[in-house]
Parts: C-alpha cells; sequence; structure tokens
C-alpha cells in the first residue's frame, strides 16, 4: 500500500511541485492551502507523513502543528517543516512543538524525498513489539509509550530516540547516530537532538533521568 503525504502549503507552485515529485516517487498525495484544511484532513484520512509549511494564512504552521501533536489520533504523525525561514530560532521552535525535521525553501525535490524516505523507513525499525523497563513500557506496535500505564504523548521522532535508547541500553550513543535514527540529515546540527531529547526526559517525568547525558559525544540510557 503506497504512503500517504500531506502537504500543507498555500503557493499552488509549490503544492504542484510536491505533487509531481512524491506521486513520481510513489507516494500517495493529499494537499491542504490552509491549517483548519490540513487538520481535518489529517484527522480524517491519516497521512504517513505531514509537510507542513509555517507561513500560512489565518492558522500559522506552528499552531497547526501544536494541535497536530495535542490531538491523540494525529499526534503519531511524522511532520516535516517546510518554510523560507532559515534562521536556528525558528528550526528550533519547529522543533520544541514536535517537528521531526526541517527544510528551507528553495529545497532540492530529490534531497526532500530523500528526508521523507529517511523519516517514514525509521519509524519502527527492529524495535521489539513490548519492552518493559521499570514504569516505562514501550509498545512498538502502537507507536507509543507509558509509564506507570500513563502514555506520555511522544512525537514519532521522540518515539525513534526512545527506542534506540532503549535497544541499545548501557551504551553512549552519539548525536550523529540518533539524528540517522530520528531520518535527520547529520548537517542537521546536534541542536535538533538535543531539543528532542530534553523534551522527551520532560515526557518521561520520573524516568527522565535514565537519559544520561555523554559530554562532547551524545547520550546514554543507564541498565538499571
Amino acid at each position: 500500500m503506497k504512503k500517504k503525504i500531506l502537504a500543507v502549503d498555500d503557493e499552488a507552485d509549490i503544492l504542484k511541485l510536491l505533487r509531481h515529485n512524491l506521486t513520481c516517487a510513489g507516494y500517495g498525495f493529499m494537499d491542504a492551502a490552509d491549517g483548519p484544511t490540513a487538520l481535518k484532513i489529517a484527522k480524517a484520512a491519516a497521512p504517513d507523513l505531514i509537510l507542513l509549511d509555517v507561513m500560512l494564512p489565518d492558522m500559522d504552521g506552528n499552531e497547526v502543528l501544536r494541535r497536530l501533536k495535542a490531538d491523540p489520533d494525529t499526534r503519531w504523525i511524522p511532520v516535516l517543516m517546510l518554510t523560507a525561514k532559515g534562521e536556528e530560532i525558528d528550526r528550533v521552535l519547529g522543533l520544541e512543538f514536535g517537528a521531526d525535521d526541517y527544510i528551507v525553501k528553495p529545497f532540492s525535490p530529490r534531497e526532500l524525498v530523500l528526508r521523507i524516505r529517511a523519516v517514514l523507513r525509521e519509524g519502527k525499525e527492529a524495535t521489539p513489539p513490548a519492552l518493559e523497563i521499570g514504569p516505562l513500557a514501550i509498545d512498538a506496535e502502537r507507536f507509543s509509550a507509558t509509564v506507570e500505564g500513563r502514555d506520555i504523548g511522544l512525537t514519532a521522532a521522540e518515539f525513534r530516540i526512545l527506542a534506540a535508547f532503549a535497544q541499545s541500553r548501557g551504551r553512549a550513543l552519539s548525536r550523529s547516530i540518533l539524528l540517522s535514527r530520528v531520518g535527520c540529515e547529520a548537517e542537521t546540527g546536534s541542536r535538533t537532538i538535543d531539543t528532542h531529547v530534553r523534551r522527551l526526559r520532560m515526557k518521561l517525568g520520573r524516568c527522565g533521568p535514565f537519559i544520561e547525558t555523554v559530554r562532547g559525544y551524545g547520550y546514554r540510557f543507564r541498565e538499571e
């Protein structure tokens, strides 16, 4: 079955370009020109990934992203932000709201397809169907994690990082390795992983200290 991509952009030329390149790459394609329409389609059609522009009329992309991640029906959907903004603060803001990756316009269609493939391919890579570590339970089939039975509402990127930690308990993982597991390119920078890990620690609550910082290298998930 084809993976479905929802592209959200108010520029008709961009949507036309995306439709051509993504359908040629074998993906199903849906589009929306504004935030409210995108939210309705995401909830009804459950796309496998959303390409989301920041500069949208009425409701900007960050607000759309915030609402997607606040809804249990859509928070699992990976989101790749498409925007003309290239400043680090703008990238970090998108990551804070739960974006999986960030690509700046103008972009190479080939690079975009590769980034999409990386995010989708890494979704459930080799994670055991169910794994329990103390009060933490990881459910790969449902793409979710709970602490003491409470769903902690992870984004797709956060879940992939947690799964990588769980599979490598006691072993330090570099930021570049974690970036590859998330599906981001190395040039995205370590700030991306640091932001994801900080949010993950907060959501893990009492289990947050399980993730230890390895200075100058990356992170490690404690064995005990």
